[in-house]
């Protein structure tokens, strides 16, 4: 591996604890990683693909920590979390059937949109939790749409379910956040799946990204 190569992997898994730590702490790591892979010379749609697999990780070891601390409900939250990975399979395709100018010309625009939205989201303690809709129809409805977006692209992802959870469906913050980290690994895993599927993903830098 030439010095050029190493350094590009060595600024590419930097990035990625970089974005884990804020992914944990505000949401939205894919606004850090998603542009540095771009920087970095790989395509739109490899981008998106291999941001999937580095995505797993964190999503993987949130749900699991709350599920050691009896947070997680698979039998209320499964239904949920194959809606969400049902959605992210077909933003997905999506992403993989548009033409590549498109995703070049639509990230910088969706990256700004997104940053946007974190600078001026409500914080969701602050927030009444009012159920608009049954948890049933929020998951047959709000669920496999932001999956879909998650497919598409992703960044936010989580802090749109976020939302949902607390203004439509009515959950209490820690509730809300112990659906979203299963349901984000659902449309994750769903859109990963379809990404490796077309040869899309890179995965020694995802492997190596997901590490960090």
């Amino acid at each position: 591996m030439s010095d050029i190569a190493f350094q590009l992997l060595f600024l590419l898994f930097l990035a990625a604890i970089f974005a884990g730590f804020v992914d944990s702490i505000a949401g939205g790591g894919g606004l850090i990683t998603i542009p540095v892979l771009l920087i970095a010379g790989i395509p739109p749609l490899e981008s998106i693909a291999t941001n999937k697999l580095q995505s797993q990780f964190g999503s993987a070891s949130a749900t699991i920590a709350y599920a050691r601390k009896g947070h997680v409900k698979l039998k209320e939250q499964l239904p949920m979390a194959a809606m969400a990975a049902l959605g992210g399979a077909i933003g997905a395709l999506l992403a993989s059937i548009v033409p590549a100018e498109f995703l070049t010309t639509a990230i910088p625009f969706l990256l700004v949109a997104i940053a946007i939205f974190f600078a001026i989201k409500p914080n969701l303690g602050d927030l009444e939790s009012h159920r608009r809709v049954t948890p049933f129809v929020f998951g047959l409805t709000a669920v496999p749409i932001v999956g879909l977006y998650d497919g598409v692209f992703g960044p936010g992802a989580g802090s749109f379910y976020m939302l949902g959870f607390v203004l439509l469906a009515g959950f209490g913050l820690l509730k809300a956040t112990a659906h979203t980290k299963l349901i984000n690994l659902g449309s994750n895993f769903g859109s990963f799946l379809v990404f490796a599927a077309s040869g899309s993903v890179l995965w020694k830098i995802g492997l190596m990204m997901g590490v960090g």
